[in-house]
């Protein structure tokens, strides 16, 4: 969950566990079915049209195959092969896992210069209200944004509020590359904000990805800002579910087994984003060797060995993130299950020392955005523990510099 006041939605959010048995029975009641007759959507059309493809007389393989069979095929074509395709399947190549990362770079831009296009027209069409009009205009400078030079982006859908990733630095020569997984309210227009920066995917990325490289310039990082699911809306029955929380989770783990390389991966899970992080947690390969979470409502587990990873699991929340006020607890579908900073849970527990409230975990400066840096370069004896038992770094192994134990 990103920024929210916290009194209002806390009621909300306690009504509505109070009110678990209603709300399950409207839910399979079908009383919140969606309308199931809906046109394609932009992504779909292109990977209909990639289905019905060919290039030099031949079929394209099945988008949906094996991340390794796509890489053989796209590593089988020459550069003009391989830049066709993006031209003419942009939003199929730009989310396809297996094909390369900067070909889905090059085929996001096109797709995202298309959709500027669609958006700058449609704020000049009568037929569209004043809002609708704006809403076109918030998007093209938005599309705008995200075509800025040196951009990598490595997903993009633009259907309904939309779903969009981002790569800092060089995922094909990133010895550790760590994932930022955020909470409610996350879409193509709140991916970045000018104000209260921190609290936006793109922010939040770009300031642990700067704190790993000063921690250790000698490490070679890659950070990805990873808003590529559907999130939840407010407060509201699907942030008390983890039905968001499961589709993020398969899209995460088509991700995660489709990066480039061999390096170690860290996720950074912050409010709704760490239930989606519990609910993928025992589906994750192994190279995923840590999941950190930060003012999390629970990870659909009472214990972090009831996830069934080999990562390590880390949790922080500072003092006055409100949280901590939700019922940790579960009900039928409803809630998230324990605390994960709390002792019985198990996890490791770091300082979050100098953030503020709900949002202001990756802020500059603070004790849990130098933890996070020191977690992502794997200088896990260089952590620092909420208590001073030090529990959090007990039976680890990692490298230290001077001067930061």
């Amino acid at each position: 969950m990103t920024s929210f006041d916290a009194s209002p939605q806390l009621n909300v959010w306690r009504a509505l566990l109070a009110l678990a048995v209603v709300f399950v029975m409207l839910a399979t009641g079908g009383w919140t079915a969606l309308n199931s007759h809906r046109a394609a959507t932009p992504l779909q059309e292109s990977r209909t049209a990639w289905e019905h493809g060919r290039l030099a007389g031949h079929r394209l393989p099945d988008p949906d195959a094996a991340p390794g069979r796509l890489a053989r095929f796209f590593a089988a074509l020459d550069a003009h092969q391989r830049s066709r395709l993006a031209h003419l399947y942009p939003l199929a190549v730009g989310n396809m896992n297996g094909a390369p990362v900067t070909l889905r770079y090059q085929a996001n831009r096109i797709a995202l210069e298309e959709q500027r296009k669609v958006e700058r027209t449609r704020m000049h069409d009568s037929r569209l209200s004043p809002l609708g009009q704006r809403e076109a205009g918030r998007r093209m400078h938005r599309y705008e944004d995200l075509l800025d030079k040196g951009r990598k982006i490595i997903a993009f859908d633009p259907m309904g509020s939309g779903r969009i990733a981002e790569v800092f630095g060089s995922l094909d020569k990133a010895e550790r590359v760590s994932i930022v997984v955020p909470g409610v309210d996350t879409d193509l227009l709140t991916f970045q904000r000018t104000a209260r920066k921190y609290s936006a995917p793109v922010g939040m990325a770009h300031s642990l990805y700067e704190a790993e490289r000063a921690a250790d310039p000698g490490t070679r990082t890659a950070v990805i800002a990873w808003a590529d699911y559907t999130t939840p809306s407010g407060l509201g029955m699907d942030a008390a579910t983890a039905n968001r929380a499961e589709d993020g989770a398969v899209r995460l783990n088509a991700l995660v087994r489709a990066l480039p390389g061999s390096a170690s991966v860290a996720l950074y899970c912050h409010s709704y984003g760490s239930v989606l992080c519990g609910v993928a947690a025992r589906q994750l390969p192994s190279r995923v060797s840590d999941i950190a979470v930060a003012g999390s409502p629970g990870m659909r587990a009472e214990k972090a060995a009831n996830l069934r990873t080999s990562a390590r699991v880390w949790a922080m929340r500072d003092s006055d993130d409100w949280i901590r006020n939700v019922p940790y607890l579960e009900v039928g579908s409803l809630g998230h299950g324990a605390d994960p900073v709390s002792k019985a849970f198990g996890a490791r527990v770091l300082s979050a020392e100098g953030a503020k409230g709900h949002t202001g975990y990756f802020e500059p400066g603070t004790e849990s955005l130098r933890n996070f840096a020191e977690i992502g370069i794997g200088s896990y004896r260089a952590v620092r523990c909420a208590h001073d038992d030090d529990a959090c770094r007990t039976g680890l192994s990692g490298t230290v510099s001077a001067g930061r134990a």
